[in-house]
């Protein structure tokens, strides 16, 4: 499982919209292949930060499946009039699980 970790800066005041706008495009990601769940948080300490979480099968799925799909172009039409900033955008794999 390869983890996409996206930081995102909305503007002051749309919060609410974007919280919204994400969870419209939930379907996008549901049908885009390899992706394998969602998860939105908000910064308590500065809440027009968040940090988006995406299980993706392989990095491909995301880089160049989603990327190159439709769906992405909706998603960026969904959520991108609400940023402040380009998001920041990486990838990871569990190393070391816990608890």
């Amino acid at each position: 499982m390869i983890f996409e970790i996206a930081e995102i800066e909305v503007k002051e005041g749309e919060e609410a919209l974007f919280e919204a706008a994400v969870a419209k495009a939930v379907p996008l990601f549901k049908r885009s292949k390899g992706c394998r769940g969602l998860e939105l948080q908000r910064s308590i300490e500065t809440p027009c930060k968040y940090r988006l979480v995406v299980k993706w099968e392989t990095v491909e799925d995301h880089v160049v499946h989603f990327r190159g799909a439709e769906e992405f172009q909706e998603w960026r039409k969904l959520v991108g009039p609400h940023f402040s900033a380009a998001p920041v955008v990486g990838h990871t794999r569990t190393v070391l699980a816990g608890f």
